[in-house]
């Protein structure tokens, strides 16, 4: 006999609440576009509220025809495909020795040292002049990469979801011929796919939505990535009071019209990836937050 769930107050206000949360997130978004799809006079009334009104896609083709934005673009897929490949590798190579604490020598000494980043920073004097005058790699792309190419928490949940690998296989491994970095190419990375889907996730993320590194550490317009060409629009509405500036074949587009286009398309990209990676996402994350 199936009973039907007796809807409780509790059970109303919990999902008014989520749904009052997905509206303050989705709204802003949805706010976005619908400006950069309306017609200028629609824009310059302020009087878009959840659609567009009189559609139009002149600023997309501003944007999109925007040899400075192109050019960020590139830099950004660049920094982003670079920077998650070396950070997925480090953290990969990291959490698999840390896995191994009975055979890792000082593994105490290299895991509290580690630990230790979590909590204390030297700053961002000393960074600058460690990457500046130590690493050489000022107004350098990998100024880009390398200052946050592994994340300590993230090779913490490496490291735990490595030690749950059953023993047995990587023995047997052993038995066949293979040394450390066999068994890890060939019997711990292959059932992995979730643990790496989710660490590629959290790094191309941050990669792709990088901005104070750049900004501090990039002065040639031409390696400049989408966030800093995105401040530079921003900067310029603020600084000229919204100016209209821009011309797409007579028509004048309204600066927010451009400012908000160029932020959909610098945040489309994730937006389209994230759904291919969601079903792994929760796996990954709880998988490499269990205590082993």
């Amino acid at each position: 006999m199936v009973t039907s769930k007796k809807i409780t107050v509790w059970d109303v206000l919990r999902t008014v609440f989520l749904l009052l949360i997905i509206v303050s997130i989705l709204y802003p978004f949805l706010y976005m576009i619908s400006v950069s799809l309306s017609s200028n006079h629609h824009v310059v009334k302020n009087d878009i509220t959840f659609y567009p009104k009189g559609l139009q896609f002149d600023v997309y083709k501003i944007v999109l025809r925007d040899d400075r934005i192109l050019l960020a673009y590139k830099n950004t897929i660049i920094y982003t495909v670079a920077g998650t490949a070396l950070s997925l590798f480090l953290t990969t190579i990291a959490g698999y020795a840390l896995s191994k604490k009975n055979r890792l020598p000082f593994y105490n000494v290299i895991n509290s040292m580690m630990i230790a980043t979590m909590f204390f920073s030297g700053g961002m004097i000393p960074s600058y002049l460690t990457v500046v005058n130590v690493l050489g790699l000022y107004d350098n792309i990998w100024a880009v990469i390398v200052p946050s190419c592994i994340g300590t928490s993230n090779v913490i949940i490496m490291r735990t979801f490595f030690s749950q690998f059953p023993a047995e296989i990587e023995e047997s491994g052993r038995i066949d011929g293979l040394n450390d970095v066999g068994v890890l190419w060939y019997l711990v990375l292959p059932t992995s796919t979730a643990i790496l889907a989710t660490m590629g996730l959290f790094y191309a993320v941050g990669q792709w939505n990088a901005f104070f590194t750049p900004l501090i550490y990039l002065k040639s317009q031409n390696k400049f990535p989408l966030q800093i060409i995105l401040r530079q629009i921003v900067m310029r509405s603020q600084m000229e009071d919204n100016a209209i500036l821009y011309s797409a074949g007579g028509n004048i587009i309204p600066e927010d019209s451009v400012k908000y286009a160029t932020i959909f398309v610098a945040t489309a990209p994730i937006i389209a990836v994230y759904p291919w990676l969601q079903k792994y996402f929760v796996k990954g994350v709880m998988i490499g937050s269990l205590k082993g």
